[in-house]
C-alpha cells in the first residue's frame, strides 16, 4: 500500500456484474487496507440485487492502490489481470 494524498484521483479497477460481487470484493480490499467505497443508492426503492444485465457496479480506489486492488482482485477470481484485459 502506498501513501495516500488528498490529491489521489480515483480510478475504475473492476466493473463487478452484481451488487453482490462488489461487496465481496470491496470487503476483500478493505481487509488488505484499500479503501473502496459503495456507490450511495439513489433510487427510492433499492432492490437487494440489479435484475441480470440491468447495471454493473464500479469497483473504485485511490490511483496510488489500483495496482495492488487489481492484483487482489485477480487473485480472488482465479486469474491474472493480464489475461481478463485488466
Amino acid at each position: 500500500m502506498t501513501e495516500k494524498t488528498p490529491k489521489d484521483k480515483t480510478v475504475v479497477v473492476h466493473r463487478a456484474g452484481t451488487a453482490t460481487e462488489a461487496m465481496v470484493i470491496r470487503g476483500l480490499l478493505e481487509s488488505a487496507g484499500i479503501s473502496s467505497p459503495a456507490p450511495t443508492a439513489h433510487t427510492p426503492f433499492p432492490m437487494r440485487e440489479s435484475p441480470k444485465g440491468f447495471r454493473d457496479t464500479d469497483i473504485v480506489v485511490l490511483e496510488s492502490d489500483a495496482d495492488e486492488a487489481r492484483r487482489i482482485i485477480s487473485e480472488h477470481l482465479g486469474g491474472t489481470a493480464d489475461e481478463r484485459g485488466g
